[in-house]
């Protein structure tokens, strides 16, 4: 079965995190810096199949897009461009830094470490697939 692969897309990095061949398990994979996110893309689909992209949606407490919405639909548009077959499903991603962050005192983190904001986008980005994970079964 492929995997879903999820997306936590920022101006300067982005969160990636994906699912096991069974599609049970959200994982962390990795922080890129969101430049270079199209080419790190185009080398994991060569080498993982994946059956769905999920790109979190911004959005302000009342509902709205939040002002990193133009952004993120920018990106969406260069990215069914490149892959046009790929299917894209988008997630509300309210919370789920502040969501990622309290996982990371949870953990025991130290605050040195609680201040790697790119192991926060991370965490962010397997949330959201994981919150997704939870409401398809």
């Amino acid at each position: 079965m492929p995997r879903i692969l999820a997306i936590d897309y920022g101006l300067k990095r982005t969160g990636i995190a994906v699912t096991d061949e069974m599609q049970i398990i959200a994982s962390g994979l990795t922080t890129v810096e969101s430049p270079t996110l199209i080419a790190f893309l185009k080398t994991y689909f060569t080498q993982e199949k994946v059956e769905k992209v999920l790109i979190g949606e911004p959005k302000q407490m009342n509902g709205l897009p939040s002002e990193s919405a133009v952004i993120i639909e920018k990106f969406i548009l260069e990215f069914v461009k490149v892959f046009p077959e790929m299917t894209v499903v988008r997630v509300d991603e309210r919370f789920t830094s502040k969501m990622a962050f309290q996982t990371m005192i949870d953990s025991g983190l130290k605050k040195k470490q609680r201040q790697n904001k790119a192991l926060i986008d991370e965490i962010a980005a397997t949330i959201l697939l994981q919150d997704y994970l939870g409401r398809k079964f």
